[in-house]
C-alpha cells in the first residue's frame, strides 16, 4: 500500500522505526549503566567494558541468556533470570512503533498491518545482532543461540500486539485453514466473557503473590537490611543493588504467586519451597529479596497455609464475573444462560489462567549458575496447572450457585421479585379517587393539557369556563401509562371489582352495577343531537 509515494518507502520509513525503537532502549541502559560506573569508587572496567554490559542487559531483557566466563570455579556460569520489569521496555518501544507506523496522523494511506510488523521486526533486529556481537569481547557475553531463539519472537508479538491495537483490536479474520469452530470462538459473547473472567482470576493472583512477597519481606526486614549493606558498602553499589531489586519486583509477584498456589518455587536442583515445607538443599544468593527464604529444612503453620486464600479468591472472582454474565441483574430466568454453557465459561476461563500463569512462571524463572543453582524459580508447567485446578475447581461450583440464586424467582412468567402487580389487580386495591370538582390538569395526546379560569365568563350551565393552556410534555413514563390497556383490564371480575371500590369510594353517588350492566334509558328521537348526558337541555330547544 502506498505510504508517502511507494510500498518501498513505506518499508523504509518502518525499518528506521524498528531501528530507533532498539536504539532507545538500548541507549537507556546505557544511561543507567554508565551512571552506576561512574559512581562506583572502584571501576573493574573501561567505558568498553560498563557499555557491553548494558548490551548484554539489553539482550536479558529479551530473553536472552548471559554466560559469565569468570567464576571462582573456573567454568563459565549461565543467567537466564529474566528481570521482568527490565522486559518492559524494549516491548513497549516496539509496541507503540508498530501502533504509530499505521496511523500517520495526516492524509497518507495507511500501510499493510504484515507489512510494518515485519520491517519494524527486521530493523529492530538488525541492532540486536550487532549488540550480540558487540558482547562478544566482554563479560558477561550473550549465547547467540539463546538470542536467536528469544529475541524474534519477543519482537514479533509485541509488533504484532501494535497493529492489532492500531487496526480496532480485531476479532477476525482468522486464517482460513483453520477450524470453523477456531475462527467463531473468539467472535462469542461466552468466550470474551471467559477472557474477562481469566483476567480478573489473574489480576487476583498476582497481587495476592505481591502481598505474600512483600509480607514476607517485610517480616524478615533485618535480614534484608544486613543483605544490602553486605553486598555494597557505599550508596552507589546500594543504589544498583536496589535498582535491580526494583527490576525483580514482578519477578517476586510470580513467585508468591506461585507459592500460593502450591507448588511454589525452586531454590536450586532438587530443593523445593512451598506452604507445606521446604524440601532439600537451598542454596539462597545473598539478596535482599531472597532474604525471607528459610536455609535449611523446615514444615510450614498455619500462617503459611493462610497463603492458600490467594487461589481462593481468583477462582471466586472468575466464578463472579461469569455469572453476572451468565444471569444479569434485569434477565429472566429464560434469558440466562444454561448450566452447562456457564460451567463451560468458567473452565474455558481457569484454561486461559493457567496458561498465562504458566508463561509468566516460565519469563519469571531460569538459571543462576551450575549445579545446584541450574534450577531456579518456579516450575511453568506446576504452577499452571495448579492455577487451572483452583479456578476451576472453585469457580464451577460458585459460579453456578451464583446463577442460581439469581434466577430464583425470574422462571417463567412470575417476573422479578417486588414487581408491579397485573393492571387488574392493582385497579382493585389501588386507593380510587372520589368525583369532585374538574381537576386543574388532564392528559391528552401524550400531553398534559392546564386547563385555567376565564375571567368573567360562563358556560351554558352557569358555571365558569375553562380553556386549554399551553401544553406541556409529560415525563416518558407517564406518558406511557395512557398507552394501550393490557387484555386483562377488559377481564369481567376485574371490572366489577374496579366499580365496586369506585361506588365505595363515591359515597353511594354511582348506580351499583357497571356501566354496561345497568339499565340503560331509552334517548329520547325528537331531535338527533339531544343531549346525551341527561342534562336539561329545555331551554335551549324552546330558544331554537
Amino acid at each position: 500500500m502506498v505510504y508517502g509515494g511507494s510500498a518501498s518507502a513505506a518499508a523504509a520509513v518502518c525499518l528506521v522505526r524498528g531501528v530507533i525503537a532498539a536504539g532507545l532502549g538500548l541507549g537507556g541502559l546505557a544511561v543507567l549503566v554508565i551512571v552506576a560506573w561512574i559512581s562506583s569508587p572502584y571501576p573493574d572496567s573501561g567505558p568498553g567494558g560498563a557499555l557491553r554490559v548494558a548490551a548484554a542487559l539489553w539482550l536479558l531483557a529479551h530473553g536472552t541468556e548471559l554466560v559469565r566466563p569468570d567464576t571462582l570455579a573456573g567454568a563459565p556460569a549461565p543467567v537466564g533470570v529474566v528481570p521482568l520489569l527490565l522486559a518492559a521496555l524494549p516491548v513497549w518501544l516496539v509496541y507503540r512503533t508498530s501502533r504509530d507506523a499505521l496511523d500517520p496522523g495526516d492524509a497518507r494511506a495507511r500501510p499493510s498491518s504484515p507489512g510494518v510488523v515485519a520491517a519494524v521486526t527486521a530493523g529492530y533486529l538488525l541492532v540486536a545482532v550487532g549488540a550480540v556481537a558487540y558482547t562478544r569481547d566482554g563479560a558477561p557475553t550473550a549465547a547467540a543461540a539463546s538470542a536467536a531463539l528469544h529475541v524474534p519472537w519477543v519482537v514479533l508479538l509485541a509488533a504484532a500486539a501494535g497493529a492489532w491495537t492500531a487496526r480496532g483490536r480485531p476479532l477476525g479474520p482468522l486464517p482460513p485453514w483453520l477450524p470453523q469452530w477456531v475462527r467463531c470462538a473468539p467472535a462469542r459473547s461466552r468466550s470474551l466473557v471467559a477472557v474477562r473472567a481469566a483476567g480478573g482470576a489473574l489480576a487476583v493472583l498476582l497481587v495476592g503473590g505481591a502481598l505474600v512477597a512483600a509480607v514476607a519481606v517485610g517480616w524478615h526486614a533485618g535480614a534484608a537490611r544486613a543483605s544490602l549493606t553486605g553486598l555494597s558498602g557505599e550508596w552507589g553499589g546500594r543504589a544498583a543493588v536496589l535498582a535491580l531489586v526494583v527490576a525483580l519486583l514482578p519477578n517476586a509477584a510470580v513467585w508468591g504467586a506461585a507459592y500460593g498456589l502450591g507448588p511454589g518455587f525452586l531454590l536450586g536442583t532438587g530443593a523445593a519451597v512451598t506452604p507445606l515445607a521446604v524440601s532439600g538443599d537451598v542454596a539462597v544468593p545473598d539478596f535482599p529479596l531472597l532474604a525471607a527464604v528459610p536455609e535449611g529444612a523446615a514444615r510450614g503453620g498455619w500462617l503459611t497455609w493462610s497463603v492458600a486464600v490467594v487461589p481462593v479468591a481468583a477462582g471466586l472472582v472468575a466464578a463472579w464475573r461469569t455469572a453476572g454474565a451468565a444471569a444479569p441483574p434485569r434477565a429472566r430466568g429464560d434469558e440466562a444462560w444454561g448450566l452447562r454453557g456457564t460451567a463451560a465459561t468458567v473452565l474455558l476461563a481457569a484454561v486461559l489462567c493457567g496458561g498465562v500463569t504458566a508463561a509468566l512462571a516460565a519469563a519469571a524463572g531460569g538459571p543462576l549458575g551450575r549445579g545446584r543453582l541450574a534450577a531456579f524459580g518456579p516450575v511453568w508447567w506446576q504452577a499452571g496447572a495448579a492455577a487451572l485446578a483452583w479456578t476451576a475447581v472453585i469457580g464451577v461450583p460458585v459460579a453456578l450457585a451464583l446463577r442460581a440464586w439469581r434466577v430464583r424467582d425470574r422462571s417463567g412468567g412470575g417476573g422479578f421479585p417486588g414487581a408491579a402487580p397485573e393492571p387488574a389487580a392493582a385497579a382493585a386495591h389501588a386507593p380510587v379517587t372520589p368525583p369532585g370538582p374538574q381537576q386543574g390538569r388532564h392528559a391528552q395526546g401524550g400531553a398534559e393539557v392546564r386547563e385555567e379560569e376565564v375571567p368573567h365568563g360562563r358556560d351554558e350551565r352557569g358555571e365558569p369556563a375553562v380553556r386549554p393552556a399551553a401544553r406541556e410534555a409529560l415525563p416518558e413514563e407517564e406518558s406511557d401509562a395512557y398507552g394501550a390497556l393490557p387484555a386483562a383490564w377488559e377481564d369481567p371480575d376485574a371490572r366489577r371489582a374496579r366499580w365496586a371500590a369506585l361506588k365505595e369510594a363515591g359515597g353511594g353517588l354511582l348506580d351499583p352495577a357497571p356501566p354496561e350492566e345497568a339499565p340503560q334509558p331509552e334517548p329520547a328521537r325528537d331531535h338527533a343531537w339531544d343531549d346525551p348526558l341527561g342534562l336539561d337541555w329545555a331551554p335551549a330547544r324552546d330558544q331554537r
